[in-house]
């Protein structure tokens, strides 16, 4: 195993000859000779072990074949041999992925380009619903992105299984050249939400990602206040992420009412930050309501936040009793938030 991953073929080869069968499988993975020349781009061990009846479609216990290990690791003549002397392009290992989708995890074009002359299919799913221009997307690869937009103006036409768009994945991960060629070279209609409601603003503003968020303000004219499923706005989701930059740029630049309610229990985003703890948010002294939002105490001890306790308790909001007649200092639990109640009343 070890001469194979070093490309070492004298050795080998005096190896081999005192070895009964070739076609072993190694440790748990159950990779044979080819999957780890493949890998490593040895291509005269690749040569070498076909001509000695290995096969190249032999797969490991993840059903995974060379060619996934050479398309994934960009070894461009690896994948040219492998394509030539029968493997198949469009074959699945386990969670449904395809040697192009592992290529496009890299940012190979050749072989990529390799790949899809040989008859790569575009359409193929993962496990997730993912097709290889989802993997491309979120990768942040302008130049794969055009690669497979060219072989395929109509790639961009997919949905995962919950719903989600390419457009989602690169908003998501804030890649910004690929988000500028989608608007351009796609129709993705304005705010088009996936399984949960959640649109592609909103997946770049709760991850940070600020610049992806002007571009879709700017030229998908994406709106600041869409709600999801539960009728949470990006306002309130940058709450919970505790993207503080995010939440300014919501408030102070774009003018969103920093007091909007979401959901049936009207909860503010003062609200969700205090039950998820992010203190980069609690500490904005803007984000508190003219009337200290109580409640606010009450989702910090419902969320067992010591340092969200003292914060708030700081902030001046009182130990009052919500309309069950429960305060938020009989709700807490942890000795931490216990603690962190008698040292702030």
């Amino acid at each position: 195993m070890s001469l194979t991953q070093e490309g070492d073929l004298v050795s080998l080869e005096k190896f081999m000859n005192s070895m009964t069968v070739i076609n072993k499988h190694f440790g748990r993975s159950g990779d044979t000779l080819m999957h780890y020349a493949a890998r490593h781009g040895h291509l005269h061990i690749v040569k070498y072990l076909h001509k000695l009846g290995l096969h190249v479609e032999v797969y490991n216990n993840d059903y995974k074949r060379p060619l996934h290990e050479a398309a994934s690791m960009g070894h461009l003549e690896c994948v040219t041999y492998l394509l030539e002397n029968g493997a198949k392009v469009n074959s699945l290992k386990k969670a449904d992925w395809t040697p192009l989708m592992m290529a496009c995890t890299r940012r190979n074009l050749s072989v990529i380009g390799q790949l899809l002359a040989h008859g790569a299919d575009l359409g193929l799913k993962n496990k997730d619903g993912w097709s290889a221009f989802h993997v491309a997307t979120r990768e942040g690869s302008a130049e794969v992105v055009l690669l497979l937009l060219q072989h395929s103006e109509q790639v961009w036409r997919t949905e995962s299984k919950t719903g989600r768009t390419p457009l989602h994945t690169a908003a998501m991960h804030g890649c910004e050249e690929v988000i500028k060629i989608l608007l351009e070279r796609c129709e993705y209609r304005p705010d088009q939400r996936d399984s949960c409601g959640v649109t592609p603003l909103m997946d770049a503003l709760r991850n940070g990602h600020l610049s992806v968020a002007r571009l879709l303000l700017e030229k998908h004219q994406a709106c600041p206040t869409a709600v999801d499923r539960l009728g949470a706005q990006p306002l309130h989701q940058v709450a919970v992420t505790g993207e503080n930059d995010a939440l300014r740029f919501l408030v102070k630049e774009l003018k969103v009412n920093v007091n909007e309610s979401a959901t049936s229990l009207q909860l503010m985003p003062l609200h969700y930050a205090a039950k998820v703890g992010p203190l980069t948010v609690l500490n904005q002294y803007w984000l508190i309501p003219s009337d200290f939002s109580e409640l606010a105490l009450h989702m910090a001890s419902i969320g067992q936040h010591a340092e969200a306790v003292t914060t708030l308790l700081q902030l001046g909001l009182k130990n009052s009793p919500d309309s069950s007649g429960t305060t938020p200092q009989q709700i807490a639990k942890k000795p931490a938030v216990v603690q962190a109640f008698h040292a702030g009343l």
